[in-house]
């Protein structure tokens, strides 16, 4: 399909990109998702060939594309699995808050490092008590001297295992009135001192994603380390949501396209009482009704894409393109392995690892319950 917003450069990289999936990623995928871990290596391979933040200036080491290309990157990324979620995270949602927010001095010292694969980075929300409500985070950090002080816990981090570079959400005043006025944004390094790690956690999907804990135990983050401003961090975070959840609605999108195109494929090719499963009614129905959502689903995400990329204000029609396409996603997921039948349960067909995958996209980056609440807000109700 050709989108509106991508020209023959785009298609290009696209090429040039699937070509270097091909070899350094979908051979070796099976064997990711069973250690539970993607390699730094592939992490440092990305970044020799220019697919880490590619749209950031050249002084600190990316290209200063249009985000056409970060379109291209996650649609490539997502057609080889989900589980390599944690690389468009850190090209379009972590490094944009320091290009957006960060100081010349800490773009100097962090962004080139980003852009080659050596450091990698996480954001971190959520909390074992605190989801979607981040206006009530219990992490704090109290300003003692050239430190801040931080404490607290926080989970379902992505990246969380690997990342040397860590946003984190925390309140600076917690005495707050609203209690949002009192959250900034603090740059937490890999050895910073009173920083750990806990667990990996062991998910349903996303195996070879490293999701974790991370605590802070009177962890002493230089004054020099703050993002932005003082109490504008959840301003900052609300700024920002809006490519979060077009990057979601993008990778659901396409793990939707992929596994009807798998499906499609397997019922001409799977016989059942003498004629392929693809001759039957039901079959043909249901592929029917699956390639006209996706298809509506694609022209409704091609044309927010391109308003993003104009600048515009969309968070309405992405709060409803982040629920409507990771649900159909879901019942696609589920549609397609029921037309594998016995097989579609069996680890060595992708539909199993697709139907593990896909429903936490309807968690993550703000609950799909969360979207159809700022959508009815928005609609003035």
């Amino acid at each position: 399909m050709k989108h509106p917003y991508l020209t023959d450069d785009h298609e290009i990289f696209r090429k040039s990109l699937r070509k270097f999936l091909e070899k350094e990623a979908y051979p070796f995928y099976e064997k990711w998702e069973e250690e539970r871990m993607i390699p730094r290596s592939f992490w440092t391979k990305m970044g020799e060939q220019g697919y880490l933040c590619p749209d950031i200036d050249e002084q600190y080491g990316g290209s200063e594309v249009d985000w056409g290309f970060a379109v291209v990157i996650n649609e490539e990324l997502e057609r080889v699995g989900s589980g390599l979620v944690g690389v468009g995270l850190h090209n379009d949602i972590v490094v944009p808050y320091i290009t957006a927010y960060g100081t010349d001095e800490q773009k100097k010292r962090w962004l080139p490092k980003c852009t080659t694969g050596e450091m990698i980075t996480a954001i971190a929300m959520t909390e074992p008590g605190t989801g979607s409500d981040l206006a009530n985070i219990q992490t704090n950090a109290i300003l003692d001297g050239d430190h801040y002080i931080l404490n607290g816990q926080k989970t379902f981090i992505t990246n969380g295992i690997q990342s040397d570079l860590i946003v984190v959400a925390c309140k600076t005043d917690p005495k707050a009135n609203p209690k949002h006025k009192g959250v900034s944004l603090l740059v937490v390094e890999r050895d910073t001192p009173g920083f750990s790690r806990g667990r990996k956690l062991n998910k349903v999907g996303l195996h070879c994603q490293d999701t974790a804990e991370l605590i802070f135990e009177d962890c002493r983050v230089p004054k020099e380390n703050l993002l932005g401003e003082e109490g504008k961090g959840f301003l900052y975070l609300m700024e920002k949501l809006q490519q979060e959840r077009l990057l979601v609605a993008i990778a659901a999108q396409t793990a939707s396209e992929v596994m009807l195109k798998q499906t499609i494929e397997y019922v001409k090719s799977r016989e059942a009482f003498g004629k392929p499963v693809s001759k039957f009614q039901n079959t043909q129905f249901k592929i029917v009704e699956m390639a006209t959502e996706i298809e509506m689903g694609r022209a409704f995400l091609d044309q927010l894409i391109a308003e993003h990329i104009e600048g515009k204000d969309i968070v309405t029609k992405v709060s409803m393109a982040k629920w409507k396409l990771t649900d159909s996603a879901r019942k696609i997921a589920a549609e397609c392995m029921q037309l594998h039948g016995g097989y579609g349960y069996m680890e060595e067909y992708e539909i199993a690892r697709r139907f593990r995958d896909i429903p936490v996209a309807s968690i993550y980056a703000g609950t799909n319950e969360i979207m159809k609440t700022i959508i009815a807000k928005n609609l003035g109700l």
